[in-house]
Formats: C-alpha cells, structure tokens, sequence
C-alpha cells in the first residue's frame, strides 16, 4: 500500500491512502489519522489499511479524490530518531524532523539521496532478517548539508509497503534508478542499491529501536551543484519506469 500525509494545519498531518497509480486517495479517517499510530498498532491497523487500499485499487470508494502530491507533508514529519548508515558502515543520528516533498531550500547546500525505512519495535543486536522484519514502510529522503552542517531533511510524499515495488524489491534488497532534472534539464540517471534491513540491524546492534524510528540506507550524494534561483526535481524509479515514492521537488530563492 502507499500512503501519505496531508497538510491540515496539524504537525502531523492527515493519514491518507493513495492509489497504486497515484491518482486517487483516500482520507484513513476510522482506521487512523496519523501514520504513528499505525507504526504503533500495525499489526491491527495496517491490514485494514490494506483493505482500503483494494478497494480504492479497483474504485470501490465513494468519497475518494484526486491525488496531489503538493498538498503532502513528509509522510512521518515527526520521528522518534533518523539515522543514516553511509557507504563504509558509519552512522549519522539525527532528531528526525523530515521537511514536506517541496519545501523550499533557504540556501544552496549539499545533498545526499538516502532509502529510509520506517521501523516497528525492534530488539537491540536484532540480525538482518529480524530487523527486515520489523521494517514497515519505505521512503525517499535527502540530507541536505552547508559546509558539513545538517540544515535540512526532505522526504517524498509516499511510504509505501515494500511489496508496493514490485520487481525493484527482491530479497530485501531495493534496485531502482535515481533520475534528476536541474532546471527542467535531465541529469544521467544513476543505478542504485540499498538493503535496508542491514542498516536496520547495524542501528540496532547497541540498542533497540522503537516504532516510528526512521533508519537510511545512503544512495550517494547527488551529483548537483545548487544555486540561488534553481530548481530540483529527484524521483526514484524502477526498471519498468513507475516512482517509487513519488517526487521530491525543490526551488531555492533568487539571489
């Protein structure tokens, strides 16, 4: 399933369902209003999240609406603890405060693509199968740095269930392709590889990790060089095309 938070003046947003082609929704109003508490109860709630999801798949849904991606918050604006383990094995912690899909940068900085999974309760020293297990949801964020400094973390609009990717996921490992457009122009395209339930473990090996933490698995800066005025779409993509999260769209102020 995908879903998504919409902006309604909260700090959390209003949990809603979206269709497998983006262009419906559904509010998941009755079930829950915020994706916390289903990360907190998903064994009960999300399979009627699920439910949900069939019937607005096959239109079944009388009050759904189309869906729009700039009326999104991060999915999880609010976590219990972001933290990203980098390409040599190290980790980065953060408070894991996510900004929405298209907020504006306030200055040209650094950014890193990151494959965030959002986790129930895990056990500290967790193995990579346990910790897989406990993975629930999948997003796309980036880490955006000034001079080394962390000033900004941007998710796309959707979480979305692993199976949701179809042949980008197989055996816990995501395969997808990062595509950029710097001002309307499009960058190479960049094959990407992450298995988030190592980084889940490699968390988890001191202490345990509580639903609603969120744990990246680096895909590698972006190769952009920003600047005052520009604008940055990022989306990533499986083999058959379709996104996986949806896109990440930025615009930094003119000078």
């Amino acid at each position: 399933m995908k879903l998504a938070s919409y902006a309604d003046g909260s700090r959390d947003g209003h949990l809603v369902v979206v269709s497998r082609d983006l262009t419906q929704a559904h509010y998941a109003t009755g079930i829950a209003t915020r994706l916390q508490q289903v990360l907190d109860d998903w064994g009960f709630l999300a399979p009627q999240l699920e439910d949900l999801a069939v019937q607005l798949n096959h239109g079944k849904l009388r009050h759904a609406f189309a869906f729009e991606p700039d009326k999104c918050l991060a999915p999880l604006p609010r976590a219990f603890g972001w933290a990203v383990v980098d390409g040599e094995g190290g980790i980065r912690r953060d408070a894991g405060h996510f900004a929405p899909p298209h907020q504006p940068l306030r200055a040209p900085a650094m950014g890193e693509a990151v494959l965030a999974g959002l986790t129930g309760d895990l056990s500290a020293a967790s193995d990579a199968p346990a910790a897989l297990d406990a993975l629930r949801l999948l997003t796309l964020a980036v880490d955006w740095r000034v001079a080394g400094e962390l000033v900004a973390t941007q998710a796309a609009p959707l979480a979305v269930t692993p199976g949701e990717l179809g042949e980008g996921w197989n055996a816990g490992r995501l395969q997808a392709r990062l595509v950029a457009l710097h001002n309307g122009s499009k960058r190479e395209p960049r094959d990407v590889s992450a298995e988030p339930g190592d980084a889940l473990a490699r968390v988890a090996r001191l202490r345990a990790l509580r639903a609603g933490q969120v744990v990246g698995a680096s895909l590698g800066a972006l190769d952009v060089a920003l600047a005052a005025g520009d604008s940055l779409h990022l989306d990533l993509k499986t083999a058959d095309g379709n996104t996986c999260f949806g896109a990440i769209d930025l615009e930094l102020p003119a000078a």
